[in-house]
């Protein structure tokens, strides 16, 4: 692939972010009447202004114009990170017990209070981001709280690792699904993968002894017990002991954990296990481009040891595709990454943005066919991946064109 291919990718990712992305959400999802951002917008761009907000899509808001901003330095993405902000501390944060609910009602009322530990990660994750974007001391001590709480109440000390969720008093729950259709496990990948996220970008901003400490910890227990060793994707359910609970395969999240966990150790800092990981995230990303990749360049949703089982492609895993290979591209030098990148860049342009609406659709099936009764922004549909994305493939090749 020569350099003028590369350019032409730079910079049709970053005309995606800033013409379409983030004027998106700047523009059509700020809740004028009650604060923050609707919960709810439909696939045609019809407005639930009744519906609930979750606390991690006001967090994935936060982080994405707080990134932006920093990276672009448009005030506007600052305007809209202030605006994100404010309505987590003054409608999210629990005033009693600390940390954040999971979700209130569009007046701002608290529907579930239950802390979520992948909830508290987002709010650390974007917490963090903000306070390099608006120099916010108050945003630095709140992502301290927040962080103190998870390590108090979530962090399990025996076996290592994170539990998923607690009461709101922080005793632990009963019920620690994310989601109806998850398995009620007391430790996840999902939870887990989210924490290591959170607390490598908090550690740029913030450098402490014990949260590196456990950022250490947190990516040796991803390395011993998430990863599969016979297979290299991630196991997905746990009881307290690590024992697996399902087999389950999610080709995101896999290529999503290969370089997430790159960025991790090099924030951390230490050769050997770099070393170690960018290892193992060579060999993740290969098992994600021979079993998860459709022939068109998209990736598949989710498999099991037999094969594919879950033939949609989403938007959130078309996204870490385009980064996750670009990352084991940039480790190995092999090719076949690069143009896998650019494959998952190809399929996006021509099946997930979506051209009338704006924005990115939810997925399509196996056919390519859009799922028009999936929402364009809602308690998981967010612009958090695909503006990550955007960035990352940009400075990325930035980097690479440069040398």
């Amino acid at each position: 692939m020569n350099s003028d291919e590369l350019r032409k990718y730079r910079s049709e990712v970053e005309a995606e972010i800033r013409t379409n992305i983030l004027p998106f959400w700047a523009n059509k999802v700020p809740d004028e009447e009650n604060g923050g951002f609707y919960g709810l917008i439909l696939n045609d761009l019809t407005i639930e202004p009744s519906a609930p907000k979750g606390s991690v899509l006001c967090s994935r808001i936060l982080w994405t114009f707080a990134c932006s901003y920093s990276v672009f330095g448009d005030k506007l993405y600052l305007d809209n990170a202030r605006r994100a902000y404010q309505y987590l501390v003054d409608y999210f944060v629990d005033k009693k017990f600390g940390g954040v609910y999971w979700k209130i009602d569009h007046k701002g009322s608290p529907l579930e209070m239950k802390k979520q530990i992948y909830a508290q990660a987002f709010a650390v994750y974007a917490l963090a981001e903000f306070y390099h974007a608006a120099r916010s001391d108050e945003a630095l001590q709140l992502a301290k709280d927040i962080f103190n709480l998870i390590e108090k109440f979530g962090f399990e000390k025996q076996h290592g690792g994170y539990y998923d969720a607690c009461n709101r008093d922080w005793s632990l729950a009963e019920d620690m699904r994310l989601g109806k259709g998850d398995m009620n496990a007391p430790k996840t990948m999902n939870t887990n993968l989210h924490i290591l996220e959170a607390y490598t970008n908090f550690l740029r901003y913030w450098k402490n002894q014990d949260l590196s400490g456990q950022l250490e910890n947190l990516i040796k227990t991803v390395v011993k017990y998430i990863v599969d060793p016979s297979s290299y994707h991630f196991k997905l359910f746990f009881d307290k002991n690590w024992k697996e609970l399902s087999d389950i395969i999610s080709y995101g999240h896999d290529i999503e954990g290969s370089w997430l966990l790159v960025e991790a150790a090099e924030v951390l800092g230490g050769e050997s296990l770099l070393k170690d990981i960018k290892k193992l995230a060579i060999t993740m990303a290969d098992v994600t481009y021979k079993q998860g990749l459709a022939p068109d360049g998209g990736l598949w949703y989710e498999g099991n040891p037999k094969g594919v089982i879950h033939f949609n492609s989403d938007w959130w895993p078309q996204a870490e595709a385009m980064i996750g290979f670009l990352n084991a591209y940039q480790i190995s030098g092999e090719e076949r990454f690069l143009q896998a990148s650019l494959n998952s860049w190809d399929f996006v342009k021509k099946y997930i943005i979506d051209k009338r609406y704006g924005e990115w659709i939810w997925a399509v099936d196996s056919n390519r066919n859009t799922n028009q009764q999936l929402e364009k922004v809602g308690l998981w549909k967010c612009p958090y991946h695909n503006a990550r994305a955007c960035i990352e493939v940009r400075e990325r090749l930035g980097h690479i064109l440069s040398s």
